[in-house]
């Protein structure tokens, strides 16, 4: 039903890692940007990474950069976020997203996204 289905989510342990699962159907263009976002409780939804629709480079948000990567499965239309040595900080929403166009398509973008995910919650506890 969703254009992109997400999946991968739980309840870990710190120290615990974590891969998440996005899947787009047919109607997400290949050349659209992939981004993946998470949201804690009461705080406003910050950018993980962007994967560029255009070259498939990523950019990490600063706080990403080192236990956040992702991989992709162009045979299964699926992008991963894989988060290594969770903290209870990490606790949240976790969202992917699809942007197409001009300027929407790269990383950095702007604009609208075409498609979101439903979300995956993620819960890190000891």
């Amino acid at each position: 039903q969703s254009q992109l289905e997400q999946s991968g989510g739980g309840s870990v342990q710190p120290g615990e890692s974590l891969r998440l699962s996005c899947v787009a159907s047919q109607f997400v263009h290949r050349q659209y940007a992939i981004v993946w976002f998470r949201q804690a409780p009461g705080k406003e939804r910050e950018e993980i990474l962007c994967r560029s629709g255009i070259d498939g480079s990523t950019t990490f948000a600063d706080f990403a950069k080192g236990r956040f990567t992702v991989s992709s499965d162009s045979a299964k239309n699926a992008v991963y976020l894989q988060v290594d040595n969770l903290k209870p900080e990490d606790t949240g929403v976790y969202f992917c997203a699809a942007r197409g166009g001009f300027s929407g398509s790269k990383c950095p973008g702007r604009g609208e996204f075409q498609h979101w995910g439903q979300g995956t919650q993620v819960t890190v506890s000891a």
